[in-house]
């Protein structure tokens, strides 16, 4: 079997196996549905029915539109369902999977001639507890790393003399695309130095500028320019709540920065996110052996930098600082915040860089083996058995021990959607309501939380008589019935519960796995 082939099949096992990891057990893992994500459903779900697809859903903090108008598209597909919504983050995972492998290969081609690096790059990022969770939650920030490994992808083919018109078009698509996506991709722009240094450089040495050049930028501007113009008629939502995370709002912004430095940086190897829907609550972001040959990628991709510096190799120095300028400028939305570091979710658009750093790093390592005379086969062997190890804790980590966490369930809002999967099993003619006792962001006077429930509502739907009616906690006195009456708060109440009694003295307190409902 011709390299070539080799390099197919094995890709094709790869993208297997990442399709395994975001698809496996979608409904059910993570556990719930978090409010952030249920929002975004009722958002689609409005605008599926007003035919309303905004650029920018102002509610909960403000979200750029584009990932809520493709949950919107999901569901139209497939139905109100608790998976559609993931499903769009699913599969924008696996692409990146493959954008990775692609972006890595046309990185490393001409400096190594060998396909090897792309291979293992892809292989971590297709396992990696990081990536997979964020493939399988619903959250926009998946599409950072979709539309930054894309993006450069086809960038640098124009770089590598392609002269086809297509490359700059997708390239400067993919690119203006990220505006849409989530805040942190914002830093993204100042990657771009690096490679239009090297147009620079490239038109003083050749006398002439590709035109594929002017093409990518122009391609970049109209792409981003529907958000732009929206944030410029609405400023009061670019920033939105990162002006209040940040760490130039604290008394001492210096201290604050060099903590969350520190932090930051010791997330790969040893304590990562703290939040449960984030992260296996504070491990390191990356299983301990890949995180080691994430350092061994890093340290020489810094050495090649110098060396090709002192060598005048300016390809060599055009992609070793492409990638240190990545990693550096993508940790900055989490590094330039306070709250919540190490924090996994804003540092998000460094993922693809880590892996091929990682990558690197296992390539480094295999070719020193090779060069101590080891057996061929015999070190073939061991590669593959520490790749199937490293599978495996992956898999063992997120889909065994993360994913059956009570701390995973609470995390994710678990006991909101009982409420809500409850509340759909009761006769059409009861009356129900459930009580907001949960603090949130307002949306439509209503705090946040009540999210999950509105959406589970409204999934596999039935001819409903009493729709439910949501109210806050010093609004009892609205409850009226004079038959079958279901009232559940989103958290348990004592003081609530004993008003309802007092005023329904038929009424029964009834204890449920995850909530307390009062029925009469």
């Amino acid at each position: 079997m011709g390299n070539n082939k080799k390099t197919i099949l094995f890709l094709f096992l790869i993208l297997l196996i990442a399709s395994f990891f975001r698809l496996w057990h979608l409904n059910s893992i993570p556990p719930g549905l978090y409010p952030d994500v249920a929002m975004n459903g009722n958002n689609a779900l409005e605008a599926i029915k007003t035919g309303d697809y905004k650029i920018f859903y102002p509610e909960n903090n403000g979200r750029e539109g584009l990932f809520i108008n493709l949950q919107a598209l999901s569901l139209k597909i497939f139905g109100i369902h608790i998976w559609s919504l993931k499903i769009v983050a699913a599969l924008i995972g696996i692409l990146t999977v493959l954008g990775l492998y692609l972006l890595t290969k046309e990185l490393f081609l001409k400096i190594y001639n060998s396909r090897i690096i792309a291979l293992l790059s892809t292989l971590f990022l297709a396992i990696s507890f990081w990536h997979v969770n964020f493939s399988r939650i619903g959250f926009r920030a998946i599409m950072v790393p979709f539309c930054l490994v894309w993006s450069f992808y086809f960038l640098f083919k124009i770089i590598n003399a392609n002269s086809s018109i297509l490359y700059p078009l997708l390239a400067g698509f993919f690119f203006g695309l990220g505006f849409h996506t989530y805040i942190a991709f914002r830093m993204a722009v100042i990657i771009l130095a690096v490679p239009i240094i090297w147009m620079v450089l490239d038109f003083l040495k050749k006398g002439g500028l590709k035109w594929q050049y002017g093409l990518w930028i122009l391609a970049i501007i109209l792409t981003a320019l529907p958000i732009g113009l929206y944030f410029l008629h609405n400023p009061q939502d670019f920033i939105g709540r990162a002006g209040g995370v940040s760490i130039f709002s604290q008394e001492n912004p210096a201290k604050a920065l060099i903590s969350s430095t520190v932090k930051t940086l010791g997330m790969f190897n040893f304590r990562g996110d703290w939040n449960w829907r984030h992260n296996f609550s504070g491990s390191p972001e990356l299983f301990w052996p890949v995180g080691i040959l994430f350092i061994i990628g890093l340290i020489f991709s810094i050495k090649k930098l110098i060396k090709s510096i002192k060598e005048k190799n300016s390809y060599s120095f055009l992609i070793f600082s492409f990638l240190l300028i990545w990693f550096a400028v993508m940790l900055l939305p989490a590094i330039l915040t306070y709250e919540g570091i190490p924090h996994a979710i804003r540092s998000i658009g460094v993922i693809p860089a880590v892996y091929i750093f990682a990558g690197l790093g296992a390539y480094i390592v295999y070719k020193f083996l090779q060069s101590k005379k080891i057996n061929k086969s015999f070190l073939i062997i061991v590669c593959l058995l520490f790749l199937l190890a490293c599978g495996y804790a992956e898999y063992d980590k997120y889909f065994i021990n993360w994913a059956n966490k009570p701390d995973v369930a609470n995390a994710f809002a678990k006991d909101y959607l009982e409420i809500g999967e409850y509340l759909k099993t009761l006769p059409p003619n009861t009356v129900k309501y459930v009580i907001v006792n949960q603090s949130g962001t307002l949306v439509n006077n209503i705090p946040m939380p009540a999210q999950t429930v509105m959406f589970v509502e409204q999934t596999t739907p039935k001819i409903q008589d009493k729709p439910i009616e949501y109210l806050l906690p010093d609004e009892i006195n609205k409850i009226k019935s004079t038959g079958k009456l279901v009232v559940i708060p989103l958290g348990y109440d004592k003081q609530l519960f004993e008003a309802l009694k007092e005023k329904f003295p038929r009424g029964e307190i009834k204890s449920h796995q995850y909530f307390w409902s009062f029925e009469i």
